[in-house]
């Protein structure tokens, strides 16, 4: 058994892959629609937020989805697998659409 133990509110726990989302505190990372206080749960509810604000899809690369904005040089790429989608993805899609787009810490 692998993983790292966690301390909290008097309870040990073992967090089997501490290189994944599950964060040491117990925190876990959702990309939230701050309009709305929608938290994106699939790449169609994130598709459907990016076109609202000028992004456009693009097929460049198979194994990746992509948005691009043809008014500026900005892409954001995303694993197709949108279980992969990870918290570096979603700081991305913040910092590129500041103040429609947020980072927030879910509790499990």
């Amino acid at each position: 058994m692998s993983g790292v133990w966690v301390f909290k509110n008097g309870v040990v726990r073992l967090v089997e892959n501490p290189g994944s989302e599950q964060m040491a505190g117990g925190k876990r990372k959702v990309l939230v629609h701050t309009p709305t206080n929608e938290v994106i749960s699939s790449y169609a509810d994130l598709e459907a937020k990016l076109y609202s604000l000028g992004w456009e899809r693009y097929y460049e690369d198979p194994d990746l989805i992509q948005f691009h904005k043809s008014s500026s040089v900005h892409l954001i790429s995303l694993p197709r697998d949108f279980s992969k989608f990870k918290s570096r993805h979603m700081y991305d899609i913040v910092v590129q659409n500041r103040n429609v787009f947020e980072v927030r810490d879910m509790w499990p």
